[in-house]
């Protein structure tokens, strides 16, 4: 579809997959079941008021006459621990820095993720049109997830048993949000492989988004996601290794990671819409050989042609890993010719098994 909002289905996206969460809830150390629970139920709660909003055609706040155009509109606000959104303003477009580092970082989190669209592909904020950026931190009490809603980001404090504060990784930010810029292109169904490729797209270019920050090459990053997140008793590094799908933890409490790194090993099931965020690894992983394979920034030749795909117009809905891969190979031809690029983006989708032809 295009750039417009027309026909948009804005989903309930949250970074801690529920098949996690269902595991933690049936612990039977309490101070790890409890908090599980609750976001779960929290979580669905969420995800009905989505549906609800969807259909009511709510519409999303549109950038103020003051703010001009490439510039971010950021506005954090604090739910106190309480649910009601957004909360209570706390900082706005331009204010100085707050005594509360979970503000900063959710502020700093939304910029970095204007900046890289905005100066790497030309993508004024997530709705191409300087959609104003909302978050909303201190959610819940115990709350284990952040979650984009449609319209803003909601970040929890985490348990402090098994996940921290969500506002510590960059990428889980740039994650949720890039559901945003999905939601306003390519509109990607969230179920089995077209959600799975949403799910993706979001960790693609969460990683895009950390690296930009921190000025890391293809090669100098780790291309894990939410790393940082989980706690100091967790066996594992991150959420999610886009490097090396199935590695990022393999704990007493959580289980081990699930994801697939090619088709050899894809998961059918009918949790988490069909697997969408366990099958996401094998596009993850095509996209870290193909980044790699060119070296240097991947949010430059790789992350480009990522970025084509998304908002060309051409990628329906329903996508799934084959036809996403065949539309990567011909943005590839289309922005590059025959060169380097071609040939690697052919060869990282032939390495997890997905034709392209």
């Amino acid at each position: 579809m295009s750039e417009s909002t027309a026909g948009v289905e804005p989903v309930f996206c949250t970074i801690v997959p529920p098949h996690v969460l269902d595991r933690l809830s049936r612990a039977e150390d309490s101070a790890l079941s409890g908090p599980a629970r609750r976001t779960l139920q929290r979580d669905a709660f969420e995800r009905t008021q989505r549906r609800l909003a969807t259909v009511a055609g709510t519409t999303a706040a549109a950038r103020s006459a003051a703010a001009a155009a490439g510039e971010p509109e950021r506005t954090v606000h604090d739910a106190g621990h309480g649910t009601e959104l957004p909360g209570e303003k706390v900082r706005g477009e331009g204010d100085k820095p707050t005594k509360d580092a979970t503000v900063n970082r959710a502020y700093a989190g939304l910029g970095a993720t204007f900046d890289l669209f905005l100066k790497a592909y030309g993508r004024d904020s997530i709705d191409g049109a300087g959609l104003p950026l909302t978050a909303t931190v201190h959610y819940d009490k115990d709350y284990a997830n952040a979650f984009w809603n449609g319209d803003q980001m909601v970040f929890g404090d985490g348990d402090g048993e098994v996940f921290l504060d969500f506002t510590l990784p960059v990428d889980v930010i740039g994650h949720e949000l890039t559901h945003g810029v999905t939601q306003h292109t390519a509109n990607l169904a969230y179920f089995g492989q077209s959600g799975a490729l949403n799910e993706s797209v979001s960790d693609v270019f969460g990683s895009l988004i950390k690296q930009y920050t921190l000025g890391q090459s293809a090669d100098e990053a780790d291309w894990l996601i939410g790393a940082g997140l989980l706690a100091p008793r967790v066996t594992g590094e991150a959420l999610r290794s886009m490097k090396a799908p199935g590695t990022a933890y393999d704990d007493d409490v959580l289980g081990k990671d699930p994801q697939p790194a090619t088709m050899d090993d894809y998961v059918t099931t009918d949790q988490d819409n069909g697997g969408v965020h366990i099958n996401s690894g094998i596009p993850n992983r095509a996209f870290h050989l193909f980044a790699t394979a060119l070296g240097g920034n991947a949010w430059e030749r790789a992350g480009q042609i990522w970025y084509d795909v998304l908002t060309g117009g051409t990628l329906k809905a329903e996508a799934d890993f084959a036809a996403f891969a065949k539309a990567t190979v011909a943005a590839a031809s289309s922005r590059y010719g025959a060169g380097d690029e071609h040939e690697a983006v052919v060869k990282a989708w032939s390495q997890v098994g997905v034709p392209t032809s």
